[in-house]
């Protein structure tokens, strides 16, 4: 006989309950393998062991429908939404794109851009900067766009754009009218940039579409998988490098073993997708009852599989609240897991080693210089605004 599911009798989606997303995270993992939200009307499955087997199995926790999902949002309906065939036929597209040997152009120019930005940054030593306005998105808000081959023109849209996706992963409710404010200014300009016609031909977002010519996709398609890349990779890396400069603040004697040890930099971005995931849950479906530890989740039932607290269980983890670039980081789930796992990976590691590598070469140490103010968007997680203050390195 099946164990009766407990209620998390929380606002899970509240603004509240967003400022305080690590800690209702954890409430959830530590009240049972399987949770139930009956407000929303869905189950929260936040174990490590349980979400990354579930993330693993997309025949029985399928992204074909989920939480919250409406097919007529602004989210590009692509990708995120299908299983295969389907979308490994999709992701291939972007997976040859993105191939590390197509990017390796793109180097050199993300270093340069880092190299000069961080500079800039260094002649305000000292002074109290906004680690996300002023480094992480001054940098990705750059870098992403022109590697897409966007116009100039509207760029300013692109952080609304992002934040109008994030929502439509949430309910409907006050954050998500928020979000919406500027709808009609920022659709438009996601929609005109992105059409084949006002991409630059050399950039990543024309690949979507030679690969339409070729049959691999539609071209309908094709302009969804440029507005997927524009909405998907900019947030995630603005949060990830942004979270990663506030462990270094919070553990100096990590950023100096950073400092120390440049070819720690990837395990420095890795532990800090998953010390404080910017993505806090998976939606899926169950197709079928599923048995987890005694209790049941049923077939049809809508799921969160909780990237955040999983990556913070402590079953997994030892001491998983302290950010430890050594950490032996096998099987973290900051990219997700399995089919869905994370198609930008090499994009957002060249964008950390660029930014992060600048910073280790410059700047000696970070301080905090205020509280974070956290992304108020009920599925996404982050700094928002990091009061920080950075001093330059001697050289």
């Amino acid at each position: 006989m099946s164990l009766e599911t407990p209620i998390f009798t929380e606002e899970y989606f509240s603004p509240d309950a967003v400022r305080d997303a690590r800690a209702v995270d954890d409430r959830v993992r530590e009240l049972a393998p399987v949770v139930k939200l009956p407000r929303e009307n869905i189950t929260l499955i936040g174990r490590y062991d349980h979400v990354a087997a579930g993330l693993r199995d997309w025949h029985t926790f399928s992204s074909r429908s989920r939480p919250f999902h409406d097919p007529d949002s602004v989210r590009p309906e692509i990708l995120l939404v299908d299983d295969p065939p389907r979308h490994t036929q999709v992701r291939n597209v972007v997976a040859t794109a993105l191939s590390p040997r197509a990017l390796a152009r793109m180097s050199a120019s993300f270093q340069a851009d880092a190299e000069a930005l961080v500079r800039r940054l260094t002649d305000a030593s000292g002074e109290t900067l906004d680690g996300v306005a002023q480094i992480t998105r001054a940098f990705v808000d750059k870098v992403l766009p022109d590697l897409l081959g966007l116009p100039e023109q509207g760029r300013e849209h692109l952080s609304a754009f992002g934040n109008m996706v994030w929502a439509t992963l949430g309910p409907e409710n006050e954050l998500f009218g928020e979000a919406m404010q500027s709808l009609g200014p920022v659709i438009e300009w996601v929609d005109t940039c992105c059409n084949r016609e006002n991409l630059d031909p050399e950039g990543l977002g024309m690949q979507m579409f030679l690969a339409a010519d070729q049959g691999q996709i539609t071209h309908d398609e094709a302009k969804l998988l440029v507005q997927v890349l524009l909405s998907a990779a900019a947030d995630t890396t603005v949060m990830t490098m942004a979270t990663a400069i506030k462990g270094f603040a919070l553990f100096p004697e990590q950023y100096a073993t950073l400092r120390a040890q440049p070819d720690l930099m990837r395990s420095a971005f890795e532990e800090s997708l998953r010390w404080d995931s910017p993505s806090r849950m998976a939606g899926r479906i169950a197709t079928r009852d599923v048995e987890i530890e005694g209790y049941t989740v049923p077939k049809g039932e809508r799921c969160g599989l909780l990237f955040a607290a999983a990556n913070r269980d402590p079953r997994k983890w030892p001491d998983p609240g302290r950010f430890d670039i050594k950490r032996d980081l096998r099987g973290h789930l900051g990219w997700g897991y399995g089919i869905h796992a994370c198609v930008g990976r090499v994009l957002a590691l060249l964008e950390a080693d660029a930014l992060l590598g600048a910073c280790i070469r410059h700047i000696e140490r970070f301080e905090l210089a205020g509280e974070p103010t956290p992304w108020m968007t009920t599925i996404g997680h982050g700094p928002a605004m990091l009061p920080v203050r950075l001093y330059a390195a001697a050289h």
